[in-house]
Order: structure tokens, then C-alpha cells, then sequence
């Protein structure tokens, strides 16, 4: 069977501009990550508090493109914040879920599969603390989210996709939460830390073509 050229690449365009309408994938970036928010839990895991804090506070510091995520570590020697106040040694009295994240309000990821991925280089972590990776897609108001998330692996690739709902005036988040206690700064090395590197995925042939690759056969 012969096959018409000018058909065969505008069926190739249309492939190409499907994937690129109803996908996404983003990964680590520095540029993009600027946001930082800590929700604070009680012991027992009851809700406290959450508002927006610097990506410093956070405990998440870019260097050469990577990010390292360690425990969050408050200044404030009060019980509040420790048990027994803050010294060397004294556990945490709250739990800190720090976020790290990108938001895209345009409505570019809107009725898309979103996938973020990275490379974890080390995880240190011991089970007081775990970070995890997470797209959320939020409504307009804030009134409610519907997210896919994981937990970083020991080393290697990790990736997690959410499909958005197809509403530009919703808020798209990727990026990373820090889960556990928080640490007095002298104890901090002791708990470990995570360093996630940026993942940029490279297309092949069956991926950029998938069927269409069939009609060179």
C-alpha cells in the first residue's frame, strides 16, 4: 500500500500536537520553585496552623541546579516548639509539613496529565522524616485540591502524574513536602536530608511517534 506523503507528515503533526495539548512534564527547577508554605500539626497529627513561609525556613536550600530538603529546624527555644525547650537533644514538639513548590496560575496546565519527575542523588532521611513528591491542582478559591503524591526513593528516578481539571482559573503546584518533627539545629545532621536533581526525559522514536511508527514498517 503506498502512502501519501503530505498525509503521512500531517498525520505525524497531529500525533505531535495531541501529545504536547494533553501532557506535561515538568521537574526540579530553581527558577521556578520560589514558593515555600508550612502547615503545623500537633504531635497526634491534629491541625494547627498553616501559612506561607520562605524557602530558607523551610529548610531547602538550591545549590548548581540541585535541591537539598532537611528537616525543619525553628529558632524559637519556646515548649511550643520543643518539649522541654530548645537544646541539644529535646525532640520536637510539632509537626512541620514544609512545601517547596512551583504554582502555575495561567490555565497552561489546565485539562493536561501533569508529570513531574527528578533524580534523588541521596536520601539520608531516618524514619522521623520522609519527603515526598506532589502535583495538586487547586480550586480557584482554594477550597479544595485534588493531588497525586509519593515518597522519594532511597536514590533514583521518581515521577507522579495528576490529569488537571480543564479550568484555567485553577492553581497547579508541583514540587516537594517535608514531613516529621522539627529538629533542634544542633541535632539537625543526625536526621538526614534529601538531594533531588532535575530529570529532563528524552524522546525516542516509539515515544514521539507511537503508532504513526507503524506506516514506516
Amino acid at each position: 500500500m503506498r502512502i501519501n506523503a503530505k498525509a503521512l507528515i500531517a498525520l505525524i503533526a497531529c500525533v505531535v500536537i495531541a501529545g504536547s495539548a494533553f501532557g506535561a512534564t515538568v521537574t526540579v527547577d530553581q527558577a521556578a520553585m520560589v514558593n515555600g508554605y508550612m502547615n503545623v500539626y500537633e504531635l497526634d497529627n491534629t491541625y494547627l496552623w498553616g501559612s506561607g513561609w520562605g524557602i530558607g525556613d523551610l529548610c531547602a536550600v538550591f545549590s548548581s541546579g540541585n535541591v537539598t530538603l532537611s528537616p525543619n529546624t525553628i529558632g524559637d527555644p519556646a515548649p511550643y516548639w520543643y518539649i522541654g525547650g530548645g537544646a541539644p537533644g529535646n525532640p520536637g514538639n510539632k509537626l512541620m509539613y514544609a512545601d517547596l513548590y512551583a504554582q502555575v496560575d495561567n490555565g497552561s496546565l489546565a485539562g493536561q496529565s501533569v508529570t513531574f519527575i527528578g533524580t534523588v542523588l541521596a536520601n539520608t532521611f531516618t524514619s522521623a522524616h520522609v519527603s515526598k513528591a506532589f502535583v495538586r491542582d487547586f480550586a480557584p478559591d482554594y477550597s479544595s485540591f485534588n493531588q497525586a503524591i509519593v515518597n522519594l526513593p532511597a536514590s533514583g528516578d521518581f515521577s507522579v502524574t495528576l490529569a488537571t481539571v480543564n479550568d484555567p482559573a485553577r492553581h497547579v503546584q508541583y514540587g516537594f513536602e517535608t514531613i516529621g518533627a522539627c529538629v533542634w539545629f544542633t541535632d539537625v545532621a543526625q536526621f538526614g536530608s534529601v538531594i533531588v536533581a532535575p530529570l529532563v526525559p528524552v524522546a525516542d522514536e516509539a515515544t514521539t511517534f507511537g503508532g504513526v511508527k507503524a506506516l514506516f514498517r
